[in-house]
């Protein structure tokens, strides 16, 4: 590395020492939680000594440890967890297999990778539980349809082969432009974030309906996660509950829920480059998880929410 290099990571650790750490719940749980339940979408940001950032990526996070995440999962009562890797690592999932390793059997993940990631590479990754791969479409500011439609097409036989699922971040004009390419997929399509739906203009907005099409079918399921990335009305982000409520009724057997911890902020503030950091967001997920029961009344269908869909997907025991 660089002298320029290594005083970035310099300055890394000096604000991860100046800054608070990864948020933790302050509100309890109110309701209860089934057994085996799934956090289906959280990252892992480690010692950016070790875990190297992209040089481009288009935002610099705080840490983010294993042992921060159980210590959120404990308060949650969640027993599962699904990593998966962030744009800001590219291709190299070192950080993600590195927070699979230290929870165990009850941790699945998610990789990023592309046309020169090594076939051993995928091998070692399937033995380590990896169980998708995303395309993350947003943040890296690919939204145009033909450009998801090539991405969606790149990854078919890696992931078809292995029995494993195209996770995809992006919005709803992406959603609409591949939904033929999801209702023929050969392989589980998931939509992170509600699908990229925005709550504020509630479930007649272009391109929710596609996304409700394709959840029906049942060829795609849809994450309940990351809801202050949907939502404008913090912290309960009450405005979620339409765009819950109508996915669910959709097919409550294509429904996962996640945390989005540790809350990255993506968006570098005006007169910052991606390469300083930028603070993680201070979200409390017990508050958060509180909502579920609001969204989902019925516990029997809240346990396939949290526990049987993720089960069903991921590989964990029934």
């Amino acid at each position: 590395m660089t002298r320029r290099d290594l005083l970035a990571l310099a300055a890394i650790a000096a604000t991860r020492r100046a800054h608070a750490k990864a948020s933790q719940p302050t509100t309890p749980v109110e309701f209860e939680v089934p057994a085996n339940a799934c956090d289906c979408h959280t990252h892992i940001f480690g010692d950016p000594r070790r875990y190297l950032f992209l040089p481009t990526r288009t935002y610099t996070p705080e840490i983010a440890l294993p042992a921060e995440m159980s210590q959120l999962h404990k308060a949650l009562h969640i027993q599962r967890v699904v990593i998966v890797t962030p744009s800001v690592y590219g291709t190299d999932n070192s950080a993600t297999l590195y927070g699979m390793k230290a929870r165990g059997k009850d941790a699945r993940g998610v990789a990023v990778i592309d046309n020169n990631t090594p076939e051993r590479d995928l091998e070692s990754m399937d033995r380590a539980g990896v169980r998708g791969i995303r395309l993350n479409l947003l943040t890296a500011g690919a939204v145009d349809p033909a450009s998801a439609r090539d991405r969606f097409h790149s990854v078919i036989p890696h992931v078809q082969k292995r029995g494993w699922h195209i996770q995809i971040y992006a919005n709803l004009d992406v959603v609409s432009a591949i939904k033929p390419l999801v209702r023929d997929s050969s392989v589980p399509v998931v939509f992170d974030h509600f699908g990229g739906a925005r709550a504020s203009l509630g479930v007649n907005q272009p391109g929710f309906s596609d996304l409700i099409d394709v959840v029906h079918s049942g060829q795609a399921y849809v994450k309940l996660s990351g809801a202050y990335r949907a939502s404008t009305q913090p912290p309960d982000y009450y405005d979620c509950t339409a765009l819950a409520q109508a996915l669910i009724a959709s097919n409550p057997d294509r429904i996962l829920w996640g945390t989005d911890w540790p809350h990255p902020n993506n968006v570098t503030a005006p007169g910052r480059q991606p390469t300083e950091v930028t603070p993680l967001l201070q979200i409390d997920d017990g508050r958060v998880l509180n909502q579920l029961p609001l969204w989902c009344p019925d516990s029997r269908t809240r346990r396939k929410i949290l526990s049987d869909n993720p089960a069903r997907l991921y590989g964990f025991a029934l």
